[in-house]
């Protein structure tokens, strides 16, 4: 009870301490903010709790901010007030300090008046608002009482009747129309159906129509408080407005500046169905083959449009994209399209330095320099080519030396089409790729080996609209070869007895194609529920290995270019699902199924094909990779001798995540997460006891819970998070709270 008391006692001092009413002057009353009271019994309980929260966002000024009832900022600026223009006081109290917003600024009657309006404007045409202020010693809040009234609905909609071209359009848009008899009278759904119509118009040719030539015409005196709504075309449109528009040239200016003023068409070399108009010539014309979607002849759609614009931006060496459009026959209602195309830099050279830590208590630097050609065979085709080094230390109780280091090369060419004997179209706002790349990686992890890594990879990259993706890679070769194996690694090996040791420096060698599809649709904010899915299947050795009847079990190994190769089949799934609990906050879960199934010239996946789980992305509570393979565990005498632990692998994995996302303040976000997975071996191994998928993988399951602090400024997000275990694969339950993992990233981990 005492130490209860000198709490309270603690709370009462404090919240006395941060009084902000005390600095106001005498007369003065601090403003706490607007309550709306709709006062009309026939409006349901949660309809009009609905109304007036939306009313209430309406009032302004806003009342000071505050952090569990107490206002900080308001308390700063009390605190910090100060004459001088310069110093600490008076960056606090500029910047971190919120002057008081006083009763005495509260206009009752301009308020009174917008809500008035904004009723009126969702059909509650008999509105009636009144405003007065609440209030006690030093502080005041306003109150409005709202007399609704009935809400208008729609009794009938009607479009126009048949009178030219323009008529017929508008009229052919009704099937998909926003006004809906029945519904509410709402001003802003009036806007929108305007809106919609001249979008759907400017799909047909009416390349002058503007919203404002359509009328909303309505007739309030319907009985039954209802209203008949009906659409115009304004009787003073003008006749450009009425008229259907066709392409008749386009011209493609791939070096403007804004410095010409000439259009230089005759030397406009035409390529197909437009004309390019460039006397450097840096780009080839069929570069813009992929972009230019209108043709001569063509009724004028502005999704091509717009979708041209995109694909330009996309072809990567332009930098702004601008386009004009001119009436050149006006009587026959006719269009000449001009592309004015601003060039980046074709050649560019960057180089970066990145600090990161592992879960694993590696911390470690990169740096990377890159090198592009935006154009390099004047094409638009991008050179891109990354040299790379990387230094990965441990350091406190796992510091036995065995640091990583790894230097590298990786070139790339891209080109904005595809390159094949088939001629591929497409007409959405998004450019087909061919990629082909390649790289070359050292990977030394001192005192134990090194690893030469080859790869080099030929595929498409295409979209078919803003949620789907899609990857083909027909060809993606990974060769590994280890070399300066140390005896104190072979040693580890022997005294372990663990064939994770040994998988990581046999050979790899894996070719063959993959297959990659995203659909998301996350970059829409405005939803309450939002998904993303990523599923790949990945092939290596399959025909080749099948026609030399490769078979390990039996014998039979099979080889190409003198060299073993890898053969399996491999699906990976990710899915992840966003709910928005608030304004505020965010449910975000996430479950993975990954499944790699070896045959033939293998019994088990490569090393570098098989999954992991643990770390800073993954199970949080658990250092990287220390998981598994299902209930398997190294036992503690065949540690002993040795101070190397392997990364556990597997060829099955299987993880869920749930996190609690809300913001707490500025630039401070929360985070409550379960994590909860494990790894698995497709076949028994008698060196790795349990480590094989069985009926029990539910109970071989790992589990963590924690909490974070994520610090988002926009450009960059910096996470910390804290896991501890609450569940290990075949063990007595964990005690919650103790050998917490502390992970550092960037970004959320899903």
């Amino acid at each position: 009870m005492a130490k209860l008391r000198y709490l309270l006692i603690f709370i009462i001092v404090f919240i006395s301490a941060c009084s902000t009413t005390k600095y106001l002057a005498p007369g003065q009353k601090l403003y706490t903010g607007g309550q709306v009271k709709i006062t009309d019994k026939d409006i349901k309980k949660s309809d009009a709790k609905a109304l007036s929260t939306e009313l209430e966002a309406l009032l302004r000024p806003q009342p000071n901010g505050a952090i569990l009832g107490l206002r900080v900022k308001l308390w700063i600026y009390d605190k910090t007030r100060t004459n001088k223009r310069r110093g600490l006081r008076h960056y606090l109290n500029t910047h971190l300090g919120e002057p008081p917003v006083l009763v005495s600024s509260v206009d009752l009657d301009k308020n009174s008046t917008i809500l008035q309006n904004r009723l009126q404007n969702e059909g509650y045409f008999l509105a009636q608002v009144d405003g007065d202020t609440v209030g006690k010693k030093k502080t005041a809040k306003a109150v409005y009482t709202v007399q609704a009234g009935p809400a208008y609905h729609y009794h009938s909609i009607t479009f126009p009747t048949i009178n030219d071209d323009l008529d017929t359009a508008v009229t052919g848009t009704s099937k998909q129309t926003l006004l809906k008899v029945g519904d509410k009278f709402n001003l802003d759904i009036i806007k929108a159906e305007r809106v919609r119509i001249d979008a759907r118009l400017k799909e047909e040719g009416f390349f002058y129509f503007a919203p404002e030539d359509l009328i909303m015409r309505y007739d309030s005196t319907v009985a039954g408080h209802q209203v008949d709504m009906f659409v115009k075309v304004k009787d003073e449109t003008p006749d450009e407005a009425r008229w259907i528009y066709s392409v008749r040239n386009i011209y493609v200016y791939p070096d403007y500046s804004i410095k010409d003023t000439s259009l230089m068409l005759d030397s406009a070399v035409k390529y197909r169905w437009y004309n390019v108009i460039e006397p450097k010539k840096d780009f080839r014309p069929f570069t813009f083959k992929n972009s230019v979607l209108l043709h001569p002849g063509d009724i004028y759609n502005r999704t091509e449009h717009t979708n041209s614009l995109s694909r330009f931006i996309e072809l990567g060496p332009f930098k702004f994209v601008k386009n004009r459009f001119e009436d050149v026959t006006p009587d026959s209602a006719k269009l000449d399209i001009y592309y004015f195309l601003t060039q980046q830099k074709k050649k560019s050279i960057q180089a970066e330095i990145q600090l990161q830590q592992t879960s694993a208590n590696y911390d470690g630097t990169q740096i990377n320099i890159n090198l592009k050609n935006r154009n390099t065979f004047k094409g638009a085709e991008l050179f891109d080519i990354t040299l790379f080094g990387e230094r990965d230390l441990q350091f406190g109780k796992y510091n036995n030396g065995y640091n990583i280091y790894q230097v590298g090369i990786q070139p790339s060419l891209s080109w904005p089409r595809f390159i094949s004997p088939f001629d591929f179209n497409s007409d959405n706002a998004f450019i087909p790729r061919t990629t082909l790349a390649t790289g070359y990686t050292i990977i030394n992890r001192n005192k134990l080996y090194t690893l030469n890594s080859f790869n080099a990879s030929f595929g498409y990259q295409w979209k078919t609209s803003i949620h789907v993706q899609h990857t083909l890679d027909l060809e993606d070769l990974t060769y590994v070869d280890p070399e300066n194996v140390t005896q104190l690694y072979l040693d580890s090996i022997q005294k372990t007895r663990n064939p994770a040791l040994a998988h990581v420096i046999n050979k790899q060698f894996t070719f063959g194609p993959s297959y990659t599809y995203n659909w998301t649709n996350t970059m829409e904010t405005f939803k309450t529920n939002t998904f993303y899915y990523n599923g790949k299947v990945s092939l290596s050795g399959n025909l080749y290995g099948i026609l030399t009847g490769a078979d390990t079990l039996s014998g039979k190994v099979s080889k190409l270019f003198g060299l073993t190769f890898d053969q399996y089949v491999k699906l990976e799934n990710e899915i992840r699902f966003y709910h928005k609990l608030g304004p505020n906050s965010k449910l975000a879960t996430r479950f993975m199924v990954d499944v790699g199934i070896p045959y033939g010239n293998s019994t088990v996946l490569p090393y570098s094909q098989q999954f992991f789980i643990g770390g800073a992305n993954s199970l949080r509570g658990f250092q990287a990779h220390s998981i598994g393979p299902g209930g398997y565990t190294l036992p503690a005498t065949l540690t002993q001798g040795t101070a190397f632990l392997p990364d556990e692998s597997g060829d099955i994995k299987i993880e869920g995540n749930i996190e609690y996302r809300p913001h707490l303040f500025s630039v401070v976000e929360g985070a409550l997460f379960v994590d909860a997975g494990n790894i698995w071996l497709l076949h028994s191994n008698p060196f790795l006891p349990g480590a094989a998928f069985g009926k029990n993988f539910l109970s071989q399951i790992a589990a963590d819970a924690g909490f974070g602090l994520r610090f988002n400024f926009t450009v960059l997000l910096l996470r910390t998070d804290l896991g501890f275990p609450i569940l290990e694969p075949n063990r007595t339950p964990v005690r919650f709270g103790q050998n917490g993992v502390f992970n550092l990233g960037i970004g959320y981990p899903f």
